[in-house]
C-alpha cells in the first residue's frame, strides 16, 4: 500500500471506513462511497490503458457534476495531474492553458463539444472523453464500463503535484498554481478542524469546481465523510429546493449567490432547519448578507481563500463573536498569517496595515513553468499575497484592499475598498469600483465607476456627497463615471486595470 498522502487514496480510505454512506448525489443518481471509489478505479484503469503516464496533465471542462469529481480522484490514482478549465473562458484562453500545461487528455461535458472541436487542432491533446450526449469521442460511462474496478497501484503523493489551477489572469496571462497532494490534505484538514464540517453532513456543491473555493470542499468531504449533492447550474430556486429535499447542512458560496438566494419569495415558509451555515467569500461580503440570513436562523461565515493556499486561509464564525464579523476571522488549523511591510517584508505590529503574508503546509509548490512569478511571491516559506490587511490584538485578520489598488493622494494612502463599501451602501448603486487617476497636483485622485440600480436617478454629486458624509475629504471620490456594467474576467473578478487604463 502507498504510504504517501494521495487524494485518490483518501477516497479509497473513506470507502473502506464508510462503504454504505452516501457519497455523491446528482441528476438522478446516488452513489455510496464504495460505489464512487469503484467508479474512480474504473476510470483510473481506463486512463492508464490510454497511456496516461505519471505526471501527465489531464484537463476537465465541465460543470458541477459527480463525473467531474470522479475524474479528479481517478487522475490522482493514475499518478497524473488535474487541470481544471474555466468554462466561462474564451476558447483562445483555454487554448493557452492547454498548451502551457501540455495537457494530454481532456474530459468534457457534452455541452462544451463545440468548444472542444475548436481546440482539437490547436493543442497537443491526444485523448478526449465526453460526459453525456453522443459523438465520436469515448463516452464517460463507456470508459468505465469496460474497465475493472479493483484498486489500482499508484505511487504519487505528498509533494507531487495533484492539481494545476490557473489563476484568473486579471493582468497578463494566467499562471498555473501547482497544488500538491499534501497541500490538499492539510487545507481540507484545516477546513474541518476550524469550522463545523463533519461526518454525515450534507454539502451542496454550487461554487464552480474550476475555482478553488468549489474544488477544495470536494476533498474535504472525502476527508470528513460528508455527502456531496451537486447542482450543475446555479439557480437560487433550485438551491432552496435541494436544501429542503436533501437536508443540506452547509454550502460554499460567493456574495452574488447568497444575495440572489435571498430574493426567492417565501423563504420563511420553507423548512430550512437542516441548513446550519453558509460559507461565503471570494469578495467583500455585504453587511446585509450576514444580517438577513441571521433572521432566517442561518449563520453566514466569512472566508478568506486563495488558489495559492489550496483553499481557505481564514474563517470567521459566529462563535468568534458578532463584533468581529467584519473581519475574515482567524487563520485555519495548521495555518498562520502575519502582516508585513510591503517594501521590507518585516513583520508589523498589530493594528498596522501591511501586506498579508500566509504560511503553512497548505502553501502551493509554485507556478507551473514560471520561476520568475514564483520567486516574486514565495520566499522563506511565506506567500506574499498582494492583499493589504491588518491583524488586531486578538489575532483577527481584516482585509483592507489589494496592494496594487491602493491610491496615494497627496502623500495619504487611500484604500478603494473603504470607499466602495460606503458607496455600495446606497440603494441607488448596483455596483461600484474605485481606482486611482493620475493627477498633476495630488499624484493620484480617487475616481468611482458606478453602475446604477434599476430606476435609479443617482448623480455624480450624489455619489460625492455619500463619501463626504462618511469619509475624510481627502479620501472622497473626486470624479464619478457611470457605466452599464463593470468589466470582469471569466471567474467574475473585477478587471480594475481596464478602468485605470480608461482614465490614464
Amino acid at each position: 500500500m502507498n504510504s504517501k498522502i494521495n487524494i485518490g487514496g483518501m477516497l479509497a480510505n473513506r470507502a473502506y471506513l464508510s462503504p454504505e454512506l452516501e457519497c455523491f448525489v446528482g441528476e438522478g443518481v446516488r452513489y455510496t462511497f464504495k460505489q464512487a471509489n469503484q467508479r474512480v478505479n474504473q476510470l483510473t484503469h481506463y486512463l492508464k490503458g490510454k497511456a496516461i503516464y505519471p505526471g501527465d496533465r489531464v484537463a476537465i471542462l465541465g460543470k458541477n457534476r459527480h463525473q467531474y469529481v470522479t475524474s479528479i480522484f481517478a487522475i490522482a490514482k493514475a499518478d497524473a495531474v488535474t487541470v481544471p478549465l474555466n468554462w466561462r473562458l474564451h476558447p483562445a484562453e483555454m487554448e493557452y492553458i492547454l498548451n502551457n500545461s501540455g495537457t494530454a487528455c481532456i474530459i468534457y461535458d457534452e455541452e462544451f463539444a463545440p468548444v472542444i472541436d475548436q481546440l482539437r487542432s490547436q493543442t497537443g491533446v491526444r485523448e478526449f472523453i465526453r460526459i453525456g450526449g453522443r459523438g465520436g469521442d469515448t463516452g464517460f460511462e463507456e470508459a468505465l464500463a469496460g474497465s475493472p474496478d479493483g484498486e489500482p497501484l499508484f505511487v504519487s503523493g505528498d509533494q507531487d503535484t495533484a492539481i494545476i489551477m490557473y489563476t484568473s489572469g486579471t493582468t497578463g496571462k494566467p499562471k498555473g498554481a501547482m497544488l500538491t497532494h499534501s497541500n490538499l490534505f492539510f487545507v481540507t484538514a484545516g477546513h474541518c478542524h476550524t469550522i463545523n464540517w463533519k461526518y454525515k453532513d450534507r454539502f451542496l456543491s454550487i461554487a464552480p469546481l474550476f475555482h478553488i473555493g468549489g474544488l477544495a470542499p470536494m476533498i474535504t468531504n472525502i476527508h470528513c465523510g460528508t455527502t456531496t449533492v451537486f447542482l450543475a447550474d446555479f439557480d437560487p430556486f433550485k438551491v432552496w429546493e435541494l436544501v429542503e429535499k436533501e437536508r443540506i447542512t452547509h454550502m460554499m458560496t460567493v456574495p452574488l449567490m447568497t444575495a440572489a438566494m435571498l430574493k426567492v419569495p417565501g423563504l420563511g415558509q420553507k423548512n430550512l432547519s437542516s441548513l446550519e451555515h453558509i460559507v461565503c467569500g471570494g469578495s467583500m461580503v455585504p453587511e446585509g448578507i450576514f444580517t438577513e440570513y441571521r433572521k432566517l436562523g442561518i449563520e453566514v461565515e466569512n472566508v478568506l481563500g486563495t488558489t495559492e493556499y489550496a483553499g481557505a486561509v481564514t474563517f470567521w464564525t459566529h462563535d468568534m463573536g458578532w463584533d468581529k464579523h467584519t473581519s475574515v476571522g482567524k487563520p485555519v488549523f495548521h495555518g498562520d498569517v502575519k502582516i508585513v511591510d510591503p517594501e521590507t517584508r518585516i513583520e508589523l505590529p498589530n493594528g498596522q496595515i501591511g501586506e498579508i503574508c500566509i504560511m503553512g503546509p497548505q502553501l502551493f509548490k509554485g507556478y507551473w513553468n514560471n520561476s520568475e512569478a514564483t520567486d516574486a511571491v514565495l520566499a522563506g516559506g511565506c506567500y506574499y499575497s498582494g492583499d493589504l490587511g491588518l491583524k488586531d490584538e486578538q489575532g483577527f485578520i481584516y482585509v483592507v484592499d489589494r496592494l496594487k489598488d491602493m491610491i496615494i493622494s497627496g502623500g495619504e494612502n487611500i484604500y478603494p475598498a473603504e470607499l466602495e463599501a460606503v458607496i455600495a451602501g446606497h440603494p441607488g448603486v448596483a455596483e461600484v469600483a474605485v481606482v486611482g487617476k493620475k493627477d498633476q497636483k495630488w499624484g493620484e485622485i480617487p475616481v468611482a465607476f458606478v453602475v446604477k440600480s434599476a430606476g435609479s436617478e443617482l448623480t455624480e454629486n450624489d455619489v460625492m456627497g455619500i463619501c463626504l458624509d462618511r469619509l475624510a475629504r481627502f479620501k472622497s471620490v473626486k470624479e464619478v463615471v457611470f457605466l452599464d456594467s463593470l468589466p470582469r474576467n471569466g471567474v467574475g473578478k473585477l478587471m480594475k486595470h481596464m478602468l485605470r487604463d480608461r482614465l490614464n
